[in-house]
C-alpha cells in the first residue's frame, strides 16, 4: 500500500497568524504519526510564511524514534538556504521543486533545460553524500521522466493539481492516464514514484487504482481543510483508507 506523508505546511499557516505558537506543528507531527500516517512533509519557503527553518529542525528531532520508517521529507527549491537546511535536518527524503522565490504554490513540474540542469546536478552533488532520496517535482508528462533518470535522481514526484481540477470538472479522464502513463514510464527506468497536489477523499482512490505500485503521496491543504470537519486523527487514517483505493 502507497505510504502516506501529511504535510504540515497549512498547520504551520495558521499557527502564523498569531503569536501564540498555537497551533503547534510538532503537536500534529505526533497527532499524524499516531493516526497511522508513514511520514511528514515540510516546505520551509524564504519567506517562512508557513514552515520555518524551527519548525523543520523540530520535526526532525520529535521523529528521531521513529525514522527511518516514518520518513521525513523536505520540499524546496535548491537554493543554498534550502540546502543547508536539508544538511541540518538530514531527511530521509528531498523533494526538489523548480519554483521561484515569491511562487504562491507549487504548480509546474522541471523541464531540465541546461540551466535547471546545472543547478539541479549542483544540489545532487550535495544531498546525494547525505544519504537521503533525492525526487524530482514533474508535470504528468512520460517524457519527463527519462531526464530525471538521467540526471540521477531517485524518483519522480507526479504533480497531480491538474488531475485535481479536471476530476472537478468532472472529466479526469485524460490526465489520469497521462498520470499512469508517467508513473508506468517512471517504473519501467527504476524510479520510484510519489504524487502530490490537491488529492483529497474524493479524487483519489481512483487515481490510486490507475497507478499501482507508487510509493507515495504527500498530502496536506486538502487534508487540512478536511480535518476541520473530521477532526485531524480522523481525517489522517481516511486519507490511508482512500489510498488503499476503491472500496
Amino acid at each position: 500500500m502507497p505510504r502516506l506523508s501529511v504535510n504540515l505546511n497549512k498547520i504551520a499557516l495558521l499557527r502564523n497568524s498569531r503569536r501564540t505558537g498555537v497551533p503547534d506543528v510538532l503537536r500534529f507531527g505526533r497527532i499524524a504519526h499516531d493516526a497511522g500516517a508513514d511520514g511528514l512533509t515540510a516546505h520551509p519557503r524564504p519567506d517562512e510564511r508557513h514552515i520555518r527553518r524551527t519548525d523543520v529542525l523540530g520535526l526532525a528531532e520529535l521523529m528521531r524514534p521513529w525514522r527511518p520508517s516514518f520518513e521525513l521529507n523536505l520540499e524546496g527549491y535548491p537554493d543554498r538556504r534550502f540546502l543547508d537546511i536539508v544538511a541540518e535536518a538530514r531527511p530521509e527524503q528531498c523533494t526538489l521543486v523548480p519554483d521561484s522565490p515569491d511562487a504562491f504554490t507549487s504548480e509546474e513540474g522541471w523541464k531540465l533545460d541546461a540551466a535547471q540542469r546545472r543547478l539541479v546536478d549542483t544540489a545532487l552533488n550535495e544531498l546525494k553524500p547525505l544519504g537521503c532520496r533525492v525526487i524530482l517535482f514533474i508535470d504528468p508528462d512520460p517524457a519527463a521522466v527519462a531526464p530525471v533518470h538521467n540526471i540521477g535522481a531517485d524518483g519522480i514526484e507526479i504533480y497531480t493539481g491538474s488531475y485535481a481540477a479536471a476530476f472537478r470538472a468532472g472529466h479526469p479522464q485524460a490526465l489520469m492516464q497521462a498520470c499512469a502513463a508517467t508513473a508506468a514510464r517512471a517504473a519501467e527506468l527504476g524510479l520510484f514514484v510519489n504524487i502530490g497536489h490537491d488529492l483529497n477523499l474524493e479524487n483519489l482512490p481512483a487515481l490510486t487504482a490507475a497507478l499501482p505500485g507508487f510509493a507515495e503521496a504527500s498530502i496536506g491543504h486538502e487534508l487540512t481543510a478536511e480535518a476541520l470537519v473530521m477532526g485531524f486523527a480522523a481525517t489522517v487514517r481516511a486519507y490511508k483508507a482512500a489510498l488503499s483505493g476503491p472500496a
